[in-house]
């Protein structure tokens, strides 16, 4: 049995990771931005632990994860969305988004630094918008390229902690793009090699393997169906 945390793990790709990690017997924490959705959640899926954590407010991380003891796995897959054009620039949105990505990261990373050990693995989340960005997409690529500079320096200088990093695709099964048109999903498919969109159960797998692997570190792993060849 692993000890997990995941961050963000109320809503989408997190909650399915945590459901699976609880399900196979693990000793599963989560957190929301919300202490009761977090507990609900946590019930839902049988999780040990559900606790409200906001990433974009940095400096209440460490005593909101005070509670969580030793850690094999921690996930940080919170995210945010967010349109914003160099044209009509949003700074407080930009600067929430920065706030969360990157900041908050290294924050929970800081904040469980002592009780993570040897074979500890942490995978973080990323996204493919910083390889195809969008009109929009001005600080959700930016951050996203980040995670990147992240993974490397949190390898160097956690190690032998592992550190990886995830950028999934368009996962077409997601709360967010079961809410787009059909067309739009169906265009999407075409223009993808494996003429299938990414569905939350291979990020899950993804996940999995970047914790689970004892070889892979400071990789930063697509999962999109070779999308960026479409």
């Amino acid at each position: 049995m692993s000890s997990v945390l995941v961050v963000g793990g109320t809503s989408g790709i997190g909650r399915e990771f945590a459901r699976s990690r609880a399900q196979r017997g693990d000793e599963v924490v989560l957190t929301g931005r919300d202490a009761h959705r977090a507990d609900t959640v946590a019930k839902e899926i049988g999780a040990a632990q559900g606790l409200a954590l906001d990433l974009s407010q940095p400096r209440e991380i460490a005593a909101a994860l005070a509670g969580v003891g030793r850690l094999d796995h921690l996930v940080i897959a919170g995210v945010s969305r967010d349109d914003n054009r160099v044209t009509d620039y949003d700074i407080d949105a930009a600067v929430r988004l920065v706030t969360l990505k990157l900041v908050g990261y290294t924050e929970v990373v800081h904040a469980l630094r002592p009780r993570l050990h040897d074979d500890s693995a942490i995978v973080l989340f990323g996204g493919q918008a910083k390889e195809r960005p969008y009109v929009g997409a001005t600080t959700v690529a930016t951050v996203n390229a980040g995670v990147g500079g992240l993974v490397n320096t949190l390898a160097v200088e956690l190690a032998p902690v592992r550190v990886n990093a995830v950028h999934p695709g368009v996962v077409g099964d997601s709360p967010y793009w079961l809410a787009k048109p059909g067309e739009v999903l169906a265009g999407l498919r075409a223009r993808t090699p494996t003429a299938r969109l990414a569905t939350m159960a291979d990020v899950v797998d993804a996940v999995d393997f970047l914790l689970r692997n004892r070889s892979v570190n400071a990789v930063e792993l697509a999962v999109d169906g070779g999308w960026l060849l479409g």
